[in-house]
């Protein structure tokens, strides 16, 4: 029967020639030997580290041999350049991320901008790449070399745990995030599936399902409201504990609120303490 389940085989580069799997098209930027800017396309590159302070991280995965993956072991520091869909973008990415090619070979048929790095050239021994003018967003990003390479001598590709120095977007999309509305329009890539061609989607418009009323505001579903509400903003867990009981559909008036009152105090920290001012000067004008 079509609907009943059937085992398929499972081969290497599993997720291309035995599943289906969307992936992001990423374009790393490195720095050659040479000094040249060198551009890869990579779609196995996925959040790896999400939380713990300062130590966010990407992974990702390449082929030893590439030009990126011996510019990141020499340099240390790549970007990672989300690219918006184009039919002209991806096929000039199917193009760079060709293998065999020098970067003065691939860069020539390069149709991107490159624009310099937004880090300081004094923060690192090594200079920076370039970023990518067309991109959405941007991650620029130091490889941790405490992340072994290989984990067995068979494997051919290499994985790399990018901490994430810095992560740039362009003003629209910025202010899209922190709305909670609109989202650029990002390509899906599924892989080289049949030996001829690379297969993309578009990505069609998200839709929002909303958390059941009855589930309340727990305090991690709070902190992310809080941490995201205001970039200019940071927030002490036990502040955010203490809206837990605003009902969902107040929660951002209520952020709306106290953020408004912190900046006019001067104040990008909200403390419980800064909380419980507002709380008495609240209950004061009843």
């Amino acid at each position: 029967m079509p609907d009943d389940f059937t085992e398929v085989r499972i081969l290497d580069n599993f997720y291309q020639t035995s599943s289906f799997f969307p992936m992001p098209v990423v374009l790393v930027s490195t720095i050659s030997k040479s000094g040249q800017a060198n551009l890869g396309t990579y779609s196995l590159c996925f959040p790896h580290s999400i939380t713990g302070g300062r130590d966010h991280a990407m992974m990702l995965i390449s082929r030893g041999t590439s030009n990126t993956a011996e510019n990141i072991i020499r340099a240390k520091v790549c970007a990672l350049n989300f690219i918006p869909d184009k039919r002209k973008y991806l096929k000039n990415c199917v193009v760079l991320g060709y293998p065999g090619e020098t970067t003065e070979q691939k860069m020539k048929n390069s149709i991107f901008t490159l624009l310099p790095s937004t880090r300081s050239e004094a923060e690192g021994a090594h200079p920076y790449p370039p970023i990518v003018k067309e991109a959405f967003q941007v991650f620029e990003c130091t490889w941790d070399d405490r992340y072994p390479l290989k984990h067995t001598d068979e494997l051919v590709e290499c994985h790399f745990l990018l901490h994430i120095d810095k992560i740039i977007m362009k003003k629209k999309w910025r202010d899209c995030l922190f709305k909670g509305k609109g989202f650029p329009r990002m390509p899906i890539d599924y892989g080289y599936r049949d030996n001829v061609r690379f297969w993309f989607a578009e990505h069609s418009r998200p839709y929002a399902v909303p958390i059941p009323k009855d589930k309340g505001n727990a305090v991690e579903t709070v902190k992310y409201a809080c941490t995201h509400f205001d970039p200019d903003i940071t927030w002490e867990d036990e502040a955010c504990a203490m809206l837990v009981k605003v009902p969902n559909i107040f929660l951002n008036k209520a952020l709306g609120g106290i953020v408004a009152e912190a900046k006019n105090a001067g104040i990008t920290v909200i403390t419980p303490e800064f909380m419980a001012k507002i709380r008495d000067k609240r209950s004061g004008g009843r």
